[in-house]
């Protein structure tokens, strides 16, 4: 076998003028040649055998390209380039969230918690939640001592929590809410979490809600509020003395989605989370109605994975104090709902739990101001759940996790968060698509979605759907580059903005997806551009797309420009910094050598990026539309928009010193 790799490969390198998508459709063509005597050997062996590697083989699928399993059913690739194998790397996590956010076990001092981890050391830093009803944003106050971590287990000594120190008079009550933070051995901070406690000595566990309650998709009559619970048991919310119960659609029986409908409009509702003999009270605000022109305001950032410094600027993969930090200023500015497009943790892992413990980390440092405003989130490509094939680079080759219908990016984004499911299905259908009758995209679940807000929509798309990080490894493996918007999506999104175009009821539309059409820091090499190179395309099984990545930006923006004057902005991420775009006729858009048609731009056009949520900085980069680029800042930023009917203002703001970046008018009054 490595005789005739050596030769076929001897012989295609001395082919160099063959451009290389005929050069890889001839490396196919030969690949089957040559290996087809062996590949029927290889049927004949199995089914001889009654291999259970043909069952793996069918799970593969089939979107991708070189993807094979040996007998024992461990996966590899072989590159049609090189003809090298690179097998799938399984290493365990060592730290997920099933076994940080574990259930401690009731003692006579407190709580012990067993890690099963005898290889684990740390600390944990614990405390109580006052007994205040005042208080609006409760948070746990740590006691002066530490419990050691020692062989994977240590005891949180409640009975210490007394006198002074009992500021949820668990004494009189016996009945405590206990916060608590684990740190590792070296003081890196993992995961910040919750308890609810009863007794006095002996203590026990009670039924509680460790994650939430979060205000989700709220409309002018109704809202979802979720949550999650350290067991399976019976709980509900109360509104006015109703009480709503879950809908039934938890995914593991810890987690609850509870759709409240019949609302008033434009009203404030309190609202009480039972669980057990636990109760936690907040309240929302339902939309004003559908078309309202009454004012509002609504926030805006992305990019809040873990940055440089230590302590909470790193809560194992989040920047929780920046994100802290933004969820106070658009709380303190009356925000009536925060859009996060993207980035919101390190992720790029292979591991499920690893990117849930991320994701629950993030949630936890916006959670007290969640409970009475929603956070609408959108993915970015260090959301990216991926398998991972070690090819002896730095980072392997990485495509979007598999089996799709369980373990993909999109799917497991949309178990952690509750958007919307009025999006696109998937990419199946499209020309590309290798089968008609059976899914082999993974869905795009809750990752692609629009909503509105009074007179206002909100589209929010994907832009690292499929996602393939190896983008040189794309043409042979397969997969979606960074920034590139596939078909069956632009479709939805051109069908969207028809409808919010024709209804009479939304002014202003604001489309936001994470990848810049248009990079002025850091990603000059990728988002949508990639140095001007339209050869940059998804390939699904085997074959490119027809149309490179220049051609979809420019599709995506005569959308948005084009065919719709109701499109206020893009609004982006992934570049670590501020930037405001005035995108006109006479901005430079394309390289030098462009021969391909080119866009027609009808009207000035926003695009504003802000990836300033806390992950480490970049510069501005010098770019053929530069001069288009009106403000640019390297500080932390909360964008804040003022919708007054049909106008828009924008005001940015440094949420760790509160110094204005700029304020500016984006759109005029119809009235002016």
């Amino acid at each position: 076998m490595t005789h005739l790799n050596n030769h076929i490969g001897i012989w295609f390198k001395y082919l160099p003028l063959i451009p290389q998508y005929y050069k890889l459709k001839l490396f196919q063509i030969m690949k089957a040649f040559f290996f087809s005597i062996i590949i029927s050997l290889f049927s004949i062996i199995s089914l001889a055998q009654n291999s259970s590697n043909d069952l793996i083989n069918k799970k593969i699928p089939s979107v991708y390209s070189g993807i094979q399993s040996n007998e024992n059913g461990e996966l590899y690739f072989i590159s049609i380039a090189t003809f090298d194998t690179a097998w799938m790397n399984n290493k365990p996590t060592y730290y997920t969230l099933d076994s940080i956010r574990i259930n401690p076990i009731g003692t006579e001092k407190g709580l012990l918690f067993d890690f099963k981890n005898k290889d684990f050391y740390g600390t944990i830093n614990y405390g109580l939640y006052p007994k205040n009803n005042n208080v609006k944003f409760s948070q746990p106050v740590y006691y002066k001592n530490k419990s050691r971590i020692i062989n994977g287990k240590a005891e949180v000594d409640i009975s210490k929590l007394n006198g002074k120190y009992d500021i949820a008079k668990w004494e009189k009550y016996g009945k405590a809410r206990v916060g608590y933070r684990i740190s590792d051995n070296y003081g890196n901070i993992i995961y910040d979490g919750v308890i609810d406690i009863a007794g006095k000595s002996p203590f026990k566990l009670n039924p509680s809600i460790v994650a939430g309650p979060y205000i989700n998709i709220i409309t002018d009559s109704s809202v979802v509020i979720s949550y999650e619970t350290n067991i399976i048991t019976d709980s509900y919310i109360e509104i006015n003395d109703i009480r709503y119960f879950d809908n039934n659609e938890s995914k593991n029986g810890l987690a609850h989605e509870i759709l409240i409908n019949n609302l008033q409009p434009n009203t404030k509702y309190k609202y009480r989370v039972t669980c057990g003999d636990s109760h936690l009270t907040y309240s929302f605000k339902t939309a004003p109605p559908y078309g309202s022109k009454s004012p509002f305001t609504f926030a805006y950032t992305s990019d809040s994975r873990a940055g440089n410094g230590g302590g909470e600027r790193n809560i194992h993969g989040v920047n929780a104090y920046i994100m802290k930090r933004m969820a106070v200023l658009a709380s303190y500015e009356n925000a009536h709902f925060f859009q996060f497009t993207g980035d919101m943790i390190n992720g790029y892992s292979s591991s499920i739990g690893q990117t849930k413990l991320e994701y629950a980390n993030w949630k936890k440092a916006v959670e007290p101001y969640w409970h009475y405003i929603p956070f609408n989130i959108g993915a970015g490509n260090h959301e990216a759940l991926v398998n991972v094939f070690d090819n002896n680079s730095k980072y392997g080759i990485s495509i979007d996790k598999f089996p799709f219908t369980t373990s993909s990016t999109e799917k497991v984004f949309s178990d952690n968060f509750v958007n919307p499911k009025n999006g696109p299905i998937s990419e199946d259908g499209a020309y590309y698509d290798p089968h008609n009758n059976k899914l082999d995209f993974p869905k795009y679940g809750e990752t692609v979605f629009y909503y509105t807000y009074g007179n206002t929509a909100i589209i929010v798309l994907n832009s690292n759907y499929w996602y393939t990080p190896s983008t040189k490894m794309i043409p042979e493996i397969g997969g979606n580059p960074h920034g590139y918007i596939m078909d069956n999506q632009l479709i939805w999104f051109e069908n969207t903005i028809a409808e919010l175009n024709n209804n009479a009821l939304i002014d202003n539309i604001f489309v936001t997806i994470h990848t810049p059409a248009f990079p002025n820091g850091g990603h000059a090499g990728d988002d949508m551009w990639y140095n001007g190179n339209n050869k940059i395309r998804p390939t699904v099984a085997g074959i490119p797309v027809k149309k490179g990545i220049i051609e979809r930006r420019d599709e995506f923006l005569d959308i948005m420009i084009n065919k719709s004057n109701k499109v206020v902005a893009l609004l982006c991420g992934d570049e670590h910094n501020y930037s405001r775009m005035k995108l006109t006729k006479k901005t430079q858009i394309y390289p030098d050598n462009h021969k391909g048609k080119k866009l027609r731009i009808s009207r000035p056009f926003w695009q504003i990026t802000n990836g300033s949520a806390g992950a480490p900085y970049y510069g501005q980069q010098e770019l053929p539309w530069s001069n288009s680029v009106e403000k640019f800042s390297t500080q932390y930023a909360l964008m804040l928009f003022d919708i007054e009917g049909t106008k828009v203002r924008l005001r940015v703001i440094n949420p760790d010193t509160l110094e204005e970046i700029e304020t500016i008018i984006l759109k005029q009054s119809e009235a002016n």
